[in-house]
């Protein structure tokens, strides 16, 4: 019979999501960014500590204050809906009626399982049905939810919802290609293999419309 603390080991070691959402706890915002990094700073120092690390060292005096402020600044940062994109769109009025790929859009993001990094590229299309919005803000919405402890699975949801609710279209899709250094550099080190998931609405569903986005992408990204 498996116990508790194996059954917690066998979703992390296999990446497996337990909810569609972060999980956020209902008083995740209860501090502001500047408590949080104090007791962030005070909890990395422990860990140094107790890994046998000289925190008198010139090298590593600053260490827990700038994991700290990377935690809650930077890598961790799209868990704050302050931070959200606005997502301004506009009226179509050219008329433009095709798919729009936005491809190779740059992605660092942190597995939930080992707080490794998750690093490649998304690729995202949408069909106009009225609205538009401008290149910039779809790569912001691909770093926006990245930046927090992810699976891989549900970012490239999380994209595909955020776009379809801006746009006011069902017609989005997204296909992610990333390296896990949670599986390239522990546990198997299988430096080669990367993960690719995908999510198709609306239109995309169709056959020969995601034949015609999946070309476009070619899938040929390069880490």
């Amino acid at each position: 019979m498996i116990n508790n603390e194996e059954f917690q080991d066998e979703i992390g070691n296999n990446h497996i999501s337990t909810s569609a959402k972060n999980p956020l706890r209902e008083d995740a915002f209860a501090i502001s960014d500047e408590e949080k990094i104090e007791k962030i700073k005070k909890d990395v120092e422990n860990i140094l500590i107790t890994l046998g690390m000289d925190l008198t060292d010139d090298s590593m005096k600053g260490t827990p204050n700038r994991v700290a402020k990377m935690f809650v600044k930077e890598i961790f940062g799209g868990l704050n809906p302050t931070k959200k994109p606005k997502a301004s769109t506009f009226d179509n009025n050219y008329k433009y009626g095709e798919m729009l790929v936005e491809k190779n859009i740059t992605l660092y993001s942190t597995c939930e399982h080992h707080l490794l990094p998750i690093i490649g590229r998304a690729h995202v299309a949408y069909i106009s049905n009225g609205r538009v919005i401008g290149l910039s803000k779809m790569n912001r919405i691909v770093e926006y939810y990245s930046k927090r402890p992810q699976v891989q699975e549900r970012l490239t949801m999380q994209i595909v919802q955020e776009l379809q609710m801006a746009l006011g279209t069902e017609d989005v899709a997204c296909v992610i290609d990333a390296k896990h250094l949670c599986v390239n550099s522990r546990g198997i080190s299988d430096i080669e293999s990367s993960t690719v998931t995908s999510e198709f609405g609306g239109k995309f569903k169709d056959v020969q419309t995601k034949r015609e986005f999946l070309d476009y992408i070619k899938l040929e990204t390069k880490f």
